[in-house]
């Protein structure tokens, strides 16, 4: 079953390494993607989809407005795929959806916000690697040659260098997950990754049911999320951390000391 309700933090942590070991190599290798939700029935939506309207058809311009307006530095002689990460970073609408290598940081992101905690949460985590064996041949091959399971910047733009030539790669919609660069300490903090669909408007949760071998859903009850939220602060998994400034240790003391009767 691609759904798992797990009832521990230590079924919690068996869930999210689950099929860790590669024979391959003779270690525990996750090549998964992670993506921590707050509440179970949210999902796998873009921001640019949560827009509504002709979102699609807003992309560019967006993406266009984004780049005349941003302030000048380097980046304008980088990729759209840079542009575009910048663009995610900084709060924009687009195709790109926010992962994680660490299935720590998306406990995170399913158990930071206190609002929710009279609902499950979720854990999302997609193998990447079987994922991009649905890709086609050349951009296999590119990872391939690589030795990786996701695409870079530079990678995305050795094969592919529009959002239009994204939407051409396959007559089949497939995603693609890559690392964005290093903009900040958040980036590397968080350990990001970025999903991105060939065609925006197609939901990822959509597209993983047709794809049954590729994912599981990990489902962390109401009653569990202050035990996960208590280990990971002592973890040191925290805003602090994860969001680096004044703002990220602010938004955690506030959560930290907010009683655990509040809802």
């Amino acid at each position: 079953m691609n759904e798992v309700q797990v009832g521990s933090w230590a079924e919690l942590q068996e869930a999210v390494f689950a099929d860790s070991w590669d024979p391959d190599i003779g270690r525990f290798r996750l090549k998964c993607a992670f993506r921590g939700l707050s509440d179970v029935a949210y999902r796998l939506e873009t921001a640019l989809m949560r827009l509504g309207g002709n979102y699609a058809g807003i992309e560019y311009q967006l993406l266009r407005s984004f780049r005349k307006y941003a302030p000048r530095s380097g980046a304008e002689r980088e990729s759209v795929w840079h542009w575009i990460s910048l663009a995610q970073h900084s709060g924009l609408p687009t195709r790109l959806m926010d992962w994680t290598y660490s299935p720590f940081v998306a406990m995170h992101f399913a158990t930071a916000n206190l609002a929710r905690y009279d609902v499950d949460g979720a854990i999302w985590a997609v193998n990447i690697a079987k994922a991009h064996q649905l890709l086609p041949g050349r951009l296999r091959r590119g990872l391939e040659q690589e030795g990786a399971d996701a695409f870079t910047v530079t990678m995305l733009s050795d094969s592919i260098r529009s959002l239009e030539e994204l939407g051409d790669v396959s007559k089949d919609d497939v995603v693609l997950f890559f690392e964005p660069p290093a903009l900040d300490e958040r980036v590397v903090n968080q350990y990001a990754l970025h999903s991105m669909m060939t065609n925006p408007a197609t939901p990822l949760d959509d597209w993983l049911r047709a794809q049954p071998d590729l994912w599981r859903k990990i489902v962390i009850p109401s009653t569990l999320k202050w035990e996960v939220r208590d280990k990971l602060d002592q973890a040191n998994i925290t805003e602090r951390v994860l969001f680096p400034g004044l703002n990220g240790l602010s938004r955690w003391l506030r959560r930290y000391y907010t009683p655990s009767t509040a809802t």
